[in-house]
């Protein structure tokens, strides 16, 4: 009787990997899972849940080209701060332009006020 050879592992070279092997492996290679879920009733469609998913390190989602984080607001202080940066320059523009508007006289007031799409109030 012969014995079976012994198959390669997947994980490990004596096959001792553990769940952090996996894992580590997992997020230096990515993961894609992607399915679609629809539901029917009497070929109606009522439902359909379309799912993408990426299990991956960020260093490999950077190397992918998956950086959305980086420009959110709520996920990044950089983005936060470069929002309110971007908000206050806007502001100060508005601002200049208000005050340079009341700085003007009334004629050239009223005829600013039309040009910039304003309407007359009164």
């Amino acid at each position: 009787m012969t014995t079976p050879s012994r198959l390669p592992q997947p994980y490990g070279h004596d096959g001792s990997s553990n769940l952090a092997d996996i894992l580590e492996r997992v997020l230096d290679k990515g993961i894609v899972i992607a399915g679609d879920i629809r539901i029917n009733l009497l070929d109606i469609e009522l439902l359909t849940v379309k799912l993408r998913l990426i299990v991956a390190s960020v260093d490999k989602a950077k190397e992918m080209g998956i950086d959305w984080w980086e420009d959110d607001p709520a996920l990044s202080s950089r983005a936060r701060r470069n929002e309110l940066a971007r908000e206050n320059a806007e502001l100060r523009e508005r601002l200049a332009r208000l005050e340079e508007l009341e700085a003007a006289p009334p004629t050239a007031r009223a005829e600013r006020t039309r040009e910039d799409g304003g309407g007359d109030a009164g």
